[in-house]
Formats: C-alpha cells, sequence, structure tokens
C-alpha cells in the first residue's frame, strides 16, 4: 500500500516535474488516494505556509525556481550580442536567476524593454541558469501604480495614493529595489496575485519622500485620473506606422515653412511662412501659410489610437514632464514638423488686404519639409537686428514677411478689440533633480503674438469653411457674461469710480476701455481680477455660440491635432468635406459629436486643475525655506474663512485664514465677495495691497499659510480693544450709544 510521500520527496518530484505540479499530480505521481489525499493537502499546505513552496493557480511550485513559462523582461544585449532577461516572477530569496533568449530566425526582433512569454528551460554549467524560448510578446505597458510602501517581513505593501485605489499591492523581498518605508514608489505588475490575495508589484522607481518635487507630477496624475501609460494596442499601432507618402497631396517641400517654438520644444505642430501678394487686385496684401501635422492620416476613427486620444481629451504639461494625448512615436517623431524632414500635413492658405483683414481662404492635404526649427527669442532677436548663424539666412526671404503679414494683423485685431486682460503667465524651471531653479513670468514677444494671430487665422478660416461646406464640426465656445456676473462686475467698477454703461449688448470693446481706464487707477488690478471672475469658461460644441473673447463669429480649433482631441475632429472634418481620402469624419463620429464636446472639455478642465495643482505644490516647495519671511501681495479673493492672496514675486496663492484677520469678528458679504469687520468697519476685498508674513508651506498640499501684517500700506486696526490707525475703506456707521455684543461664531 502506497505510503504519504515526505515533504523532500514531494520537492523533489515538483522540481523535476515543474510542467506537472498540480494537486492531482502529485497524488497520481505516489499513488495517493482516497483519504490519504487529505494528509497530501495538509503536506502541501505545510509546504506552501513554510515558503517552500508557491501555489500558483492550481499548480504548486518551488519559489526558488521559475515556472517552466514565465513573463520575461529582454535586457541590454552582452558584449556579445547574447540577448538575456529578467524574470518578473521570480518570487526567491536569492538573487534574480540569469535568462538567455535563444531566438529563432522566425522571431520578431527583440529590444530593450520588451515583455514576452517564454517557455523555460533550466541549465547547468552555464553563466545562465535558463534558456528561455519566445513564445509570444505580450507588450511593453504594464499596470502601473503609485504609492507609499511599508516594509513587512515578507518584503512590503504599496499603498496607493490614488483615492479610487481599494486595494494594496504585495511586494515580494527580491522585489523591493531596496525601497525605504514612508518612500514613494513607482511600481509595476509582477505576476498574479500572492498568499493574501493581493496582486504583486515590482518596484521600478523609488521617488523618495512623498514631500519632495520630483514626486509633485507624478501624485497630480494619479489624484486626478490622468491617463500617463498607453495601451498595448495603441502602442503596436503607433510603432507599425510609417511616414506618409506624396500620392494626391500638393507637393509644398520647397516651400519655406518655419516652426517657431519655445526654446525647448520637443514637438512642433505648426509651421507657417507669408510673401506679398502680387494680384494688382490686393495691393500691399499679403498670403499667409499655416502647415499643421496631418495627425487624422495615423489616427483613423475607431482604431486603438482615437478611442485612447478620445479618452485622454488633450496633453497635460507639467513643469518636468508631459503626459501626451499621442504615443511619442506620434508625438514626437510623424506628427512632428522636423526641420528638413518630409511630413504629412494639413495646410490653410489665407489672403489678407493691407488692412490686415481677411478675404479669402483654402485648404490643401499636402507634403512638406520644414525649412528651419527656430524659437521665440531668437526670431525676435533676429528681427530686432541681432540675427545668430541660423536665423540670419532667413531674415529677408522668411522672417520679414512673416512680421510685415503680421503688422498688417495687428491692425485688423485693433478693430475687432478682442478681450484684453493683463494675464502674465508664469514659468516654473527645475534642476535635474527636480528641485525648483526659479519661478518667473514669462516675457511676451512680438514673435509670440505673430504665432498668436496666424493660428486664430487659421482657426477662424477652418471655421467659415466648414460651415460654408455644411459639415458637422466641433466648435471652440465662449459665451458672453451671465447677466448676474455683469451686475457683480458693475457693481465693483462702481466702487472703484469707475462706470461700466448698462442698458446696452456688452462687447469686448466695452470692457477694454474699462481695463485701460483703469490701469492707471489704484483699483486696476481688482478691475482686472473682477472682469476675470465675470468671464464664463470656454467649452466646445457641435453648436456655434461665437467667441466673446476674441471677439468672432465662429472659431473652430484646427492647430494642434498632436495635443487636442477637438483639432482632430476638426481635421476629419476638413478631409471629409474636401474629398481626401477615407479618413475623414465618420456618421458615427458626426452621431456622437456633442458626447465628445463634452468629454473633452471635461478632459481639459481636469487638466487645468492638474496643472494648477502641480504648479502650486513646486511653488509651496519653492517657499518652503522661506517661511518667516514678509511678502508683498495683493488679495486675489475673499471666502467665509479667510482671504486669497497672490504674492507678488512668484504669483503664488496663499490663504490668510479668518483667525488672522484682526481681533474682531468678520461677516462675508457674498454677493460683493468682501469681509467687513464688526467694531471697525473694516472692509477686506480683492484688489488691495497686503503686506504678509508666510507662516507655513505644505509641498504635499501646494498650501500656503499667510498672516496678515498690513492692508493698503497700514496696520490693522485693533477691533475692540482700540480703533488705531487703519487702512482705507471703512464702512460709516450710526452709533446707537448701546454695547453691542459680538458673536465670535464660525458660520
Amino acid at each position: 500500500m502506497p505510503s504519504i510521500p515526505t515533504k523532500d520527496e514531494i520537492l523533489a518530484w515538483i522540481s523535476d516535474n515543474p510542467t506537472k505540479a498540480s494537486k492531482r499530480d502529485i497524488a497520481r505521481a505516489f499513488g495517493v488516494k482516497g483519504a490519504d489525499r487529505i494528509d497530501l493537502k495538509r503536506l502541501l499546505r505545510e509546504l506552501e505556509a513554510d515558503g517552500q513552496l508557491e501555489k500558483r493557480r492550481k499548480t504548486y511550485r518551488d519559489p526558488e525556481q521559475l515556472p517552466p513559462v514565465s513573463v520575461l523582461q529582454i535586457s541590454e544585449p552582452g558584449r556579445d550580442g547574447d540577448l538575456f532577461a529578467r524574470p518578473l516572477e521570480w518570487q526567491g530569496e536569492g538573487p534574480e536567476p540569469v535568462v538567455l533568449v535563444i531566438a529563432k530566425s522566425s522571431d520578431p526582433a527583440l529590444g530593450e524593454g520588451d515583455r514576452i512569454l517564454g517557455r523555460l528551460t533550466k541549465v547547468s554549467g552555464e553563466d545562465h541558469s535558463y534558456e528561455a524560448r519566445l513564445i509570444r510578446r505580450i507588450g511593453t505597458n504594464p499596470a502601473r501604480v503609485l504609492g507609499v510602501f511599508r516594509k513587512t517581513a515578507e518584503g512590503g505593501r504599496i499603498l496607493p495614493i490614488d483615492k479610487g485605489a481599494a486595494r494594496e499591492w504585495q511586494v515580494a523581498q527580491g522585489a523591493t529595489n531596496d525601497a525605504k518605508e514612508g518612500e514613494l514608489v513607482e511600481a509595476e505588475a509582477a505576476g498574479p496575485k500572492g498568499r493574501l490575495g493581493l496582486p504583486r508589484a515590482r518596484i521600478v522607481t523609488r521617488l523618495g519622500d512623498p514631500s519632495q518635487p520630483k514626486a509633485v507630477s507624478l501624485i497630480a496624475i494619479h489624484q486626478h485620473g490622468l491617463r500617463d501609460q498607453f495601451p498595448d494596442e495603441a502602442i503596436a499601432e503607433a510603432d507599425a506606422m510609417k511616414p506618409a507618402k506624396l500620392g494626391d497631396r500638393t507637393d509644398l517641400t520647397e516651400m519655406p515653412l518655419v516652426t517657431i517654438d519655445p526654446a525647448d520644444a520637443r514637438d512642433h505642430d505648426d509651421a507657417v511662412w507669408a510673401e506679398p501678394d502680387t494680384d494688382p487686385k490686393n495691393d500691399g496684401g499679403h498670403i499667409l501659410w499655416v502647415a499643421i501635422a496631418d495627425v487624422a492620416h495615423y489616427v483613423t476613427p475607431g482604431s486603438a489610437l482615437d478611442r485612447e486620444a478620445w479618452e485622454r481629451g488633450n496633453s497635460t504639461y507639467f513643469p518636468d514632464r508631459v503626459v501626451p494625448m499621442l504615443p511619442d512615436r506620434l508625438s514626437g517623431d510623424l506628427c512632428s514638423l522636423h526641420e528638413g524632414v518630409l511630413r504629412a500635413s494639413i495646410v490653410a492658405r489665407m489672403v489678407i488686404d493691407a488692412k490686415g483683414e481677411m478675404i479669402g481662404h483654402s485648404f490643401l492635404r499636402a507634403l512638406m519639409k520644414s525649412a528651419a526649427s527656430l524659437n521665440y527669442e531668437e526670431v525676435q532677436a533676429a528681427i530686432d537686428g541681432a540675427p545668430n548663424d541660423k536665423t540670419e539666412p532667413l531674415v529677408d526671404p522668411v522672417l520679414k514677411p512673416l512680421f510685415a503679414a503680421y503688422d498688417a494683423l495687428t491692425k485688423a485685431r485693433a478693430r475687432r478689440a478682442p478681450l484684453e486682460l493683463d494675464l502674465p503667465e508664469r514659468r516654473v524651471e527645475l534642476d535635474d533633480d527636480g528641485t525648483v531653479r526659479s519661478v518667473s513670468f514669462k516675457e511676451r514677444l512680438d514673435a509670440h503674438r505673430l504665432i498668436e494671430e496666424f493660428m486664430v487665422l487659421a482657426n477662424v478660416a477652418t471655421a467659415e469653411t466648414l460651415i460654408a461646406k455644411k459639415s458637422p464640426l466641433l466648435f471652440r465656445v465662449h459665451e458672453e457674461p451671465a447677466p448676474e456676473k455683469l451686475d457683480a462686475l458693475r457693481e465693483t467698477v462702481q466702487a472703484s469710480g469707475l462706470t461700466l454703461a448698462k442698458g446696452q449688448v456688452l462687447k469686448t470693446d466695452h470692457l477694454n476701455r474699462l481695463l485701460a481706464e483703469a490701469s492707471n487707477h489704484d483699483d486696476g488690478e481688482l478691475i482686472n481680477m473682477a472682469v476675470l471672475r465675470s468671464m464664463t469658461q470656454a467649452y466646445y460644441s457641435p453648436q456655434n455660440f461665437g467667441h466673446f473673447g476674441l471677439a468672432l463669429k465662429a472659431y473652430a480649433h484646427f492647430t494642434s491635432p498632436i495635443r487636442r482631441y477637438a483639432d482632430l475632429v476638426v481635421h476629419r472634418a476638413l478631409i471629409a468635406a474636401h474629398g481626401w481620402g477615407e479618413d475623414g469624419l465618420t456618421q458615427s463620429e458626426i452621431d456622437r459629436l456633442r458626447a465628445t464636446g463634452e468629454q473633452i472639455s471635461a478632459t481639459e478642465r481636469r487638466s487645468m486643475e492638474a496643472e494648477r495643482d502641480t504648479n502650486d505644490r513646486y511653488l509651496a516647495a519653492y517657499l518652503a525655506d522661506r517661511v518667516g519671511t514678509e511678502l508683498s501681495g495683493r488679495i486675489s479673493g475673499v471666502q467665509r474663512f479667510g482671504a486669497f492672496v497672490r504674492l507678488d514675486e512668484t504669483g503664488a496663492d496663499g490663504l490668510i485664514p479668518i483667525r488672522e484677520i484682526g481681533q474682531e469678528y468678520f461677516h462675508f458679504d457674498r454677493d460683493k465677495h468682501t469681509l467687513e469687520g464688526s467694531d471697525t468697519g473694516l472692509v477686506i476685498q480683492a484688489g488691495q495691497r497686503v503686506l504678509v508674513r508666510l507662516a507655513e508651506a505644505v509641498p504635499v498640499t501646494g498650501g500656503l499659510m499667510l498672516e496678515l501684517l498690513e492692508l493698503e500700506g497700514s496696520a490693522l486696526p485693533s477691533g475692540r480693544r482700540g480703533r488705531g490707525k487703519g487702512p482705507v475703506r471703512r464702512k460709516s456707521k450710526k452709533s446707537s450709544g448701546k454695547k453691542r455684543k459680538v458673536s465670535r461664531k464660525r458660520r
């Protein structure tokens, strides 16, 4: 009668027979039947509990051995060209075994980072422990998780920072990457669930203290649910793409189109050129060309790339990284108009007269070659008389005609009078380690304005063309301010001694005159903020309600299909309307245009919030070593719980809690957005100058806490303890001669 095998016999048999390691296989091998199976099951559980066996689905294996079929990641080739791989399911205590990949001539080419499913054979007497044969390539995008690492006796666990994550991840002893307790880590999935039923992960990047700058953008990515990993299908589609050929396209390869971007730009999605119009009927006119990367050629309706781009809606930009809408194979390569490289494009040809008014436009599907990749600063220097070696030969044939056309466009812009808010753009510069090097406000050059005016004109031409062709599309809509917001604006304006006419159709020109009048006024910044608060948020819609801020009747985004899905939709509409190919707007896309508009309007807002939160965290980190210093600023908003201040030097926003504002009760007026002192009549509102002390800076949250020292150049009045010298703007009150008890209750 067969006896129950010993633990050593079970381990030896599994080692010799890794493909037959289920409980049934083991029982059959040792002739275990009937009630003896209970004892066998007990032995297997004991071996598992001791860590000598690991249950993998319905089979057992020695954790010091790799399974016969395993997931591997290709490493850098050896000096002799041998291809090695890392076993991603290694759970042993010792170092990872070395795996040599034996490739057949029919196997696809494998490179560093590729992941494969391989059939393993254990070998001895070699400098590697296993040899692997390719079963299939399984993609290069394993699931990722960002979280805080907690050490355990078995290795550790990862507590995801994503609020929506309900489960922890288990990390084996050999997969911790020497992470320390409390560190922020990035990990990737590593095999099936472990003994505790938790998914397994391998730590790939240690980001250190979660409060450090290097972790800031990663936290925002996960907190706001940004999609920072592309599906394998989308990567595969992008990798399979080839450069577009001329075919039926118009050949514009001899046209000296140039790209003008920030100096650190990685991609170039628009190129421009201008020339004098030789038509005698348009004396002093110009022909403007705007070429945009033909993303629609590569990202077709219903493809994996298209589905992912729709979900993302747009690219998101952080000081240290970009979360792109499209994989780098497209955004940084095939759809980027690199200098001297043939690229597919959709081109707007626009004719303007000497006054800058557009009198004609048409579109082409073309093949182009950028004559130069330039940056704003060198273009501005060249036109100002200080060209470098690259721009000097371009000054007369390219740059001067561009600026001549721009001069005409500025005349038309002045007549159109779009809203002229003074909103300087902040720039956060980082060192290589992620530390904030500096915070500054970007200088606005004519070179910037030139590109903006060319892009606006191309967007207008697109909307007009598609409207004329009765083609469905997505408009960029910016509606005029709501009546209640205008009423609040008028109250603020009147309180400052200025006027905003009532009883007429509001135009941007009215607001511009107000802003110009306020520019030399003490409340100039207050008026700018009030005008900005009165504006509605722009969005995408298949219905055209105009663009109030730009003072345009119809506007459609055409110029950035690499980073905005709305522009890709517009490109497809142009393709369908002109009959350029089968990759145009489809009926199913037309049917869901409203849903698409809502989706990408939401993703745009999500990206803006993530970018703002990230900048706030970087600024808090930048100011953390200046706690206790005095800083000047201006009140940017008022709420029941306190006043927000925008600091002059950095543009950072901090909060003065209500408890730090004087020694009296402050009443919050929701309609006027003011705080009013119950004893002194002191009024606190947006636009007032303040001197504050930085009390606290918290990089993890981006929060800045401030103490109010001076308001409009004066110390705060002392409330019930005495009046003292106080700032202007007090509300006069009639005394009843009776003492009044003031409640300090916070509501």
